[in-house]
């Protein structure tokens, strides 16, 4: 008798892809082959077939290539006669309509979901009832609430919805864990900020108000359908203001609380019946074993209370030994069980699996789990780990290695190719708890500052290779204390801004987490981020975490480090054009008027001459240049000489000195090409060609403006690259070619915009209001003219706001408003003379 027929499974019955899949999977779980012996099998019939592909193609309720459902019927052992039927079936599918009409994706829709967590079993009831309410088309509820208690596979099941229903969202998926059972819950503001930049905003333009960013959130999902999951809310408190308002929209929260106060869709996880407990430790320990011991099978996921994380890790655990009998299992998992009989049912059963298998592991192994739970954060590189056992790399790897091994860990692979190391959030707190009971306080706090220099190291060093900020910094006033070994740091940095971008989450945790314990060192840590932060427009992270850093230093006491973080926050404030907040912090920085920072002195200089400039104070801005100057001249600062050389030189250029404005920015073109600082020679190259621009020679001009953008753009600084672009679409429109500069013109309004750069977007508009005028169009080079010169009045950028006015009185003029050019010129006279 065929495997058919002594099941009764018929693939005939099947009316869409869905129930065919689903047939397949009980075919297979019938004949009890496990998908090591169909992979084996497949071998020996001259197949390639991995597990990797059957359990993809047996778990996605898509039909599978009529290739790979051939060979896997036949390792499943069906004769060709029954292959042949159902390939028929399979084909008919394909070929007919489907039972429902598929959504198209939308370009670029955002997924945040997780990886699917396979297999799910004994859960059809609980995806039928979810999968109505996803697909709803009223909007009686909106709101999915999955509870049950901790470790009962809400979070797979929420995430096995997402992936199973996508097609249902195609405007995307969002997905937080909201951290709410753990040490340290998520704070909404942050998830509203990844949201948002998910949904296509740039990180710059976020606002900083909460209320704003909720409003903004539902303004941008009002007219989408987009899941969003919430994973592990505490309350509803927590959860509130990331809730979606779009009709099209649903919302799927996970928690181990009621939720009482929430009137959505209620959706009670029960524990796992008995057969499927069953099911679930055949697929993780081998189907082939637990048939053969199919009662002590049933004691072991008794024993785990037929908990689905706990028959996970021990289903882990039995994989890891595949000689180890399964009754060895079974009495361990009951003394355990003794010993933990104060706990309620699901934490016995997911307590006493991961104490089992923390057993397991050598000395230095537990250990290693301890002092990860210390982190505040459950994803984590292996740099990490050295750096809490006092180890280079390949230690700790060998013992992140044992953790893998019982599953206690999982590994997530980056963009760039790099490993990840996460931690289940229960096996987070159950190594939290077994750190306070092991390890003394000091002996964490030790292993927590190694961690904190060996960033401090990291951040620095891919700081320097960066080199894109003018301070230049050539020594440090606090070193780290704990250091990696050269050649692993060099490793890990061989792309320092991709490995900044995978690590400025877990270092911003890190750096609240230890700020009120080693305020110096966290302090100086969130310094050496400013970098990273400029590049990728980072400004509301740049603010937040530096402010805190701020006050724990000044309230610890400690100038040095409240001088680089002032000096820092100084130039974010002159990026967002907030001229008096930079100017105080600058002078924050410079009082007492020679810390023992000159690194950090001479460039405060420098960002202080540079606001008095952006405001007319040019007297006043020269001679904090030239001190800048010679201050970095002095110690060897050569990013900091190179920028306060061409700040002077723009003085010269605004007093009407070209060739002396061409000097200065000569020699920082060739200071800092001397030394490879891009930022520096990209500046002087846009410098120079506003000398070529204000003699008429567009040509050069253009060729200085395009070899600033490459150069910003090699450092992956956009918003420089901009400034760049904005002067090469105006040469463009001056060379005759109007349609090619508008365009580029038109771009960076665009980015503008979306960085909140007001000093940037008035430019932009001056250059388009030109265009506009070249091209016989005086209104609309009248509003533009007025829009740029309404920005550089609020901002006291009085020299710039006398050119705006003299492009308002010449569209005026071209108009025959003679009063409006009259105006406009007596303004703009009236501004020149603030120039001092």
């Amino acid at each position: 008798m065929n495997p058919v027929e002594a099941t009764g499974i018929d693939p005939g019955d099947a009316h869409n892809s869905s129930e065919f899949v689903a047939r397949l999977r009980r075919l297979k779980t019938r004949t009890g082959l496990s998908f090591r012996d169909i992979e084996r099998r497949a071998r020996q019939q001259g197949y390639s077939l991995p597990m990797s592909t059957v359990a993809g193609a047996l778990n996605r309720d898509t039909l599978p290539h009529a290739e790979l459902t051939g060979m896997l019927l036949r390792t499943l052992g069906l004769p060709e006669d029954e292959v042949a039927r159902w390939l028929e079936v399979r084909r008919s599918m394909a070929e007919g309509p489907p039972a429902m009409e598929s959504r198209s994706r939308s370009v670029g829709a955002p997924c945040l979901l997780p990886p699917a967590q396979l297999p799910l079993v004994g859960r059809d009831e609980e995806v039928h009832v979810a999968g109505r309410f996803l697909k709803a088309a009223d909007d009686e509820s909106q709101c999915l609430i999955i509870t049950g208690p901790a470790g009962v596979g809400k979070t797979s099941l929420a995430v096995y919805l997402g992936h199973k229903f996508i097609r249902e969202f195609p405007d995307g998926q969002l997905y937080a864990d909201l951290g709410g059972f753990g040490a340290t819950p998520v704070d909404p503001r942050k998830v509203l900020a990844t949201f948002l930049r998910a949904l296509g905003m740039r990180s710059s333009t976020i606002p900083r108000d909460i209320g704003e960013r909720v409003a903004m959130y539902r303004t941008l999902l009002a007219q989408r359908r987009v899941l969003v999951i919430l994973d592990n809310v505490a309350n509803l408190g927590t959860a509130r203001d990331l809730l979606p308002n779009g009709l099209g929209c649903r919302a799927v929260l996970t928690s181990r609380s009621t939720l009482a106060g929430n009137s959505g869709t209620r959706l009670q996880l029960p524990h796992l019946r008995q057969d499927d407990a069953v099911a679930l430790l055949s697929h993780m320990a081998g189907s082939s074993r637990t048939a053969k011991r199919p009662v002590v099978a049933n004691r072991i996921v008794h024993e785990c209370g037929c908990l689905p994380l706990a028959v996970w890790v021990i289903g882990a655990r039995l994989a890891a030994r595949p000689h180890m009998p399964l009754e060895d299992m079974a009495r361990a998992l009951a003394d355990e069980r003794s010993k933990l009989n104060e706990f309620t049912v699901g934490d016995v059963a997911v307590r006493a699996s991961i104490e089992l298998s923390y057993r397991h592991l050598g000395t230095s192994a537990q250990r290693v789990l301890r002092l990860m739970s210390s982190c505040g954060s459950t994803d984590l590189s292996a740099w990490v780990v050295a750096a809490l056992l006092d180890t280079d790399l390949a230690g700790a790897e060998l013992l992140l290695d044992q953790l893998l091994e019982l599953h206690l860990v999982e590994v997530r692979s980056t963009s760039s190719g790099r490993t990840r190391y996460q931690m289940h959030d229960m096996v987070a707190a159950f190594a939290r708890e077994a750190a306070y009971r092991k390890d003394a306080e000091d002996h964490r706090k030790r292993a927590l500052d190694r961690v904190l220099s060996a960033a401090l190291q990291l951040t620095q060093t891919a700081d320097v290779q960066l080199s894109a900020d003018f301070r230049g910094i050539t020594r440090h006033h606090h070193p780290p204390q704990w250091t990696l070994p050269g050649d692993d740091a060099h490793r890990l940095l061989s792309h320092p801004l991709s490995w900044f971008d995978e690590e400025a989450e877990f270092l911003g945790r890190l750096i609240e987490r230890l700020i009120s314990t080693n305020a110096t060192l966290a302090g100086c840590l969130a310094v050496s981020l400013t970098t990273f932060f400029q590049i990728r427009s980072h400004f509301d992270e740049w603010r937040q975490l530096q402010q805190k850093a701020l006050a724990e230093a000044a309230a610890k006491g400690d100038r040095r480090t409240a001088v680089k973080l002032h000096r820092s926050l100084g130039e974010l404030a002159t990026i967002v054009d907030r001229y008096p907040e930079a100017i105080e912090h600058f002078q924050k920085a410079l009082n007492p008027p020679e810390p023992a920072e000159p690194d950090y002195t001479a460039s405060a200089m420098a960002g202080l001459a540079y606001v008095y400039r952006l405001i007319g104070q040019q007297s006043r801005a020269l001679s904090y240049f030239e001190r800048a100057a010679e201050l970095a001249r002095s110690i060897d600062n050569a990013n900091c000489l190179t920028y306060a050389i061409n700040g002077s030189g723009v003085i010269c250029f605004e007093r009407g000195d070209l060739a002396e404005a061409e000097r200065l920015y000569a020699e920082s073109q060739r200071l800092s090409r001397l030394i490879g600082y891009q930022p520096g020679e990209s500046l002087a190259s846009r410098s120079l060609g506003h000398v070529h621009r204000a003699r008429g020679d567009y040509a050069s001009a253009a060729r200085c403006y395009a070899r600033a953008e490459s150069l910003s753009l090699s450092v992956g600084d956009r918003l420089s690259a901009t400034h760049a672009r904005c002067w090469l679409g105006d040469a463009q429109v001056r060379l005759g070619r109007p349609a090619a500069g508008r365009r580029l013109l038109a771009e960076c309004l665009h980015v503008y915009r979306e960085c909140a750069n007001e000093w940037g977007e008035a430019a932009t508009l001056l250059n388009i209001g030109n265009a506009q005028l070249a091209a016989g169009r005086p209104r609309v080079a009248h509003l533009r003219a007025t829009a740029a010169a309404a920005i550089w009045r609020r901002l006291n950028a009085f020299y710039w706001l006398a050119q705006a006015l003299d492009q308002v009185a010449a569209a005026a003029d071209l108009l025959g408003n003679s009063a409006d050019a009259t105006r406009a010129r007596t303004e703009a006279r009236l501004a020149r003379t603030q120039l001092t």
